[in-house]
């Protein structure tokens, strides 16, 4: 159930109930959902993995569930096979984590999606994807697309949407239709299994980014999408291109955060990495919820970090996104 303590600014972490009324929505992602498989042991590769553990997955259904931990009312876009794990992945996101599941549709093809993990190494485990022939969000059309979608605060999307049809055209649809509205926020999240080479990645995250109010990536991700990694000189091409605020992710040396009127660097917090694939969504939920409350941007970043920071140090994604006082609470030790 969604956590009973008050956030740091006043707000009401049960808020997130409130989302059942699409009109009440502040945060709506678009994107992949998938049931993660957890090994129980760790530092061995998959072929010594005797037992896992199963939890809602995809990065932007993560980022949904962040922001409902967070106290703000989200939902996620998506599809899901007609089977059990479809009907695992509704329950959790709407009994478990408060997240409004009225939109998770069901392929009448496609099985729901399965993402195993390696815990080897932990800080970088690898992903094996089971989405044969493709995950079943891949078919999202327009009828799946909420009205909502044009006029939400804070409407979060990937680069992994793009890679192929009719996902591509409907989302990049959404993106057109809602006109640079703030907040249009692209996770580049370039993900090579999904594309049929970096070139044809390139061009479609890199269309995306012309309809994007805020794009967050790490340096191999803009590179990919605007064709350099040097961080400074990606802000720079994300900015030109009309961002409003650009985030390039530099693993140890901190996140760069950029405006058309400043920039800074954000360091980064240090934890012993349990596993670190969820630290990304945690700081996207973070930086959604930033967002939504007005904070300076480097105040947002700041928060965003120490959000990751958190996951990394825990086992699993959507489980181990953490509340505004663990965040406060890390950031103050960390002074």
């Amino acid at each position: 159930m969604p956590d009973t303590r008050a956030a740091a600014d006043g707000r009401d972490i049960n808020a997130a109930e409130d989302g059942h009324n699409p009109a009440n929505l502040e945060v709506l992602t678009i994107g992949r959902v998938s049931v993660d498989l957890y090994p129980q042991q760790s530092g061995v590769p998959l072929s010594r993995v005797e037992s896992f553990a199963k939890s809602v997955g995809g990065s932007p259904t993560n980022v949904a569930v962040a922001c409902a931990r967070l106290g703000r009312r989200a939902a996620v876009v998506t599809r899901v096979g007609d089977d059990g794990f479809g009907e695992y992945i509704r329950n959790e996101l709407a009994e478990v984590f408060g997240v409004e599941s009225r939109y998770v549709s069901t392929d009448p093809e496609l099985r729901t999606a399965l993402a195993f993990c390696a815990l080897d190494p932990p800080s970088d485990p690898p992903l094996l994807f089971y989405r044969e022939p493709r995950g079943p969000e891949m078919n999202l059309l327009p009828g799946d697309i909420p009205d909502i979608a044009a006029t939400v605060p804070v409407l979060w999307t990937t680069g992994s949407r793009f890679a192929q049809e009719p996902s591509r055209s409907t989302v990049m649809e959404v993106l057109k239709h809602r006109n640079r509205r703030p907040h249009t926020v692209l996770d580049l999240d370039y993900r090579p299994s999904f594309w049929s080479s970096p070139e044809e990645a390139g061009q479609y995250i890199g269309l995306a980014v012309d309809f994007a109010t805020v794009a967050v990536g790490n340096r191999t991700e803009c590179e990919i999408a605007v064709g350099t990694a040097n961080p400074h000189a990606a802000a720079d091409r994300l900015l030109e291109r009309g961002v409003s605020l650009a985030i390039v992710k530099q693993g140890e040396a901190g996140v760069l955060v950029a405006t058309p009127e400043s920039r800074a660097e954000v360091p980064p917090i240090a934890v012993e990495v349990v596993c670190g694939l969820g630290a990304g969504d945690a700081f996207g939920g973070s930086l959604a919820d930033g967002l939504l409350a007005d904070l300076d941007p480097v105040a947002i970043v700041t928060r965003a970090n120490a959000a990751g920071a958190i996951v990394a140090g825990r086992l699993a994604c959507s489980h181990a996104m953490p509340t505004p006082s663990e965040i406060d609470e890390i950031l103050a030790r960390a002074k």
